[in-house]
């Protein structure tokens, strides 16, 4: 069998940078972990569901967490912030507020930043949630996959391969079926892949999909 990893761990101190920047006691260390995980889960959430009466994409690439003793700072990668951005600062501060009541933080500070990326479709998470939202509204799973190789073109990547996998087209057998277009070096440490790994539920169950980019060679 083949030994899988996940190409942005495989990558990290290379190419690849964490998420999160904080120090923890190791007693305490699993508590901040989840803290993060929660953290991050409620913006999607409460992102998704605001940006869902407004526009319906929420577009957010990733997350990054820094904690001090007094600041926990959250700084949101988006590439169509239209909800957020809009309706500064009352969007953000409304966050905000809800996210340090819902986590308790008790003496530190938080702190929400949203950065909008250049380039929305250059970033696998945006492009998955793309293909999510076609396989949603029942579009074929070859033509969104296309649709998606040709945005991530437009955004100048040198490469891109999307797999899904499951019950495609509503098939009693699941299969996995995958497109690529140039370069993508996927067994170098020095090539930096941007990748992504993105479930969706349809009414035929729930397909899996998986991204990879390849964005430069480092030097």
């Amino acid at each position: 069998m083949g030994q899988k990893i996940n190409p942005l761990g495989f990558r990290l101190g290379t190419t690849q940078d964490h998420h999160s920047l904080w120090f923890s006691q190791p007693k305490n260390y699993s508590e901040s972990l989840q803290e993060d995980k929660k953290i991050r889960d409620f913006i999607k959430n409460y992102v998704q569901k605001n940006m869902r009466k407004a526009s319906g994409a929420e577009g957010i690439a990733h997350i990054y967490i820094q904690k001090r003793i007094d600041l926990i700072q959250v700084v949101i990668f988006m590439g169509f912030p239209k909800f957020l951005i809009e309706n500064r600062p009352q969007g953000i501060e409304e966050l905000q507020r809800t996210l340090q009541k819902e986590f308790n933080c008790g003496n530190r500070k938080l702190n929400i930043i949203i950065t909008r990326i250049e380039k929305p479709y250059g970033n696998p998470n945006i492009l998955a949630e793309f293909i999510a939202v076609q396989l949603k509204n029942r579009v074929s799973f070859r033509k969104a996959m296309k649709k998606a190789i040709e945005l991530a073109e437009q955004a100048d990547t040198k490469g891109i391969q999307v797999q899904i996998a499951g019950r495609l087209d509503g098939k009693e057998i699941a299969r996995v079926e995958w497109i690529r277009e140039g370069r993508v070096p996927r067994q170098t440490i020095r090539a930096n892949l941007d990748y992504s790994s993105y479930p969706v539920r349809t009414i035929y169950g729930v397909l899996g999909i998986k991204i990879w980019i390849f964005l430069d060679e480092a030097k």
